[in-house]
């Protein structure tokens, strides 16, 4: 069961885990202010699923994105607690986009999904590691940004499953952080699909939280990914929760 003191955990663990350039806290908002690619690190998300709406924190949240020149964004579960969040959002020119599952596991239930040998988990990502996130069929300005929001964190390993010479093929981050575990960054090489290369790099990351004395995870994943959520559905993960990305639509202002 995922309780009140769970979601905020994992709010909090979700922005340490790819660090914006800073993060404030308003009346039940945590507000991540950053201008890289992934919008976890620059949306303003409510440690709690049950939050009025507050006319004044959401002029606060506007005015701390306003000014350092940065693009105001919302991160809101779809939960009934948030209804009137929503509608004042709504009511400001806010649309909802980008439908996300937040999944919850056990750490050996993810370990268990492998149907080889664990991925290798390091301290930091080496050439052959990034290599994979700027590939072909990735974004490479996103891929950059990506990697320097995930090596912020000191607390982040890195798991990468090589071929025989040494090259990263599979990779993934695990975080730990608020007594849980989390999964974020992982990418296959196009070429190398459908293998089973993340099962290994889940299973090298549960180790990695084993080691720790973990034993929840959580990750998010687009609802759209199909693949990607019966490979987390194979490892056990079980949803706790969906949110929406809230942005004015271009030309609109902020």
């Amino acid at each position: 069961m995922i309780d009140a003191a769970d979601v905020e955990a994992i709010e909090r663990a979700t922005i340490a885990a790819l660090p914006p350039e800073a993060v404030i806290e308003i009346g039940g908002w945590l507000v991540a202010l950053g201008a890289g690619a992934a919008r976890r690190s620059k949306s303003a998300v409510p440690l709690s699923h049950e939050l009025a709406a507050d006319a004044a924190a959401l002029d606060a949240i506007e005015a701390a994105y306003a000014e350092r020149g940065l693009t105001p964004g919302f991160r809101i579960c779809d939960g009934p607690g948030l209804d009137g969040v929503r509608a004042a959002l709504a009511d400001r020119g806010y649309r909802p986009e980008q439908p996300t599952l937040v999944k919850v596991g056990d750490v050996a239930g993810m370990r268990q999904v492998c149907g080889g040998e664990p991925a290798e988990v390091i301290a930091s990502p080496d050439e052959s590691w990034k290599a994979v996130f700027l590939g072909p069929g990735f974004d490479p300005a996103d891929g950059a940004s990506r990697i320097d929001l995930l090596t912020r964190s000191g607390e982040n390993r890195f798991g990468a499953v090589r071929d025989a010479a040494g090259a990263a093929l599979a990779v993934g981050v695990a975080s730990f952080g608020d007594g849980w575990a989390s999964v974020h960054g992982m990418r296959t090489a196009a070429a190398h699909r459908g293998q089973g290369l993340a099962g290994r790099v889940l299973a090298g990351l549960a180790q990695s939280a084993e080691d720790r004395g973990l034993t929840r995870v959580f990750l998010q994943v687009e609802e759209p990914n199909a693949p990607a959520r019966s490979l987390y559905r194979r490892a056990g993960f079980r949803p706790a929760w969906r949110y929406f990305y809230w942005s004015k639509p271009p030309g609109q202002g902020a």
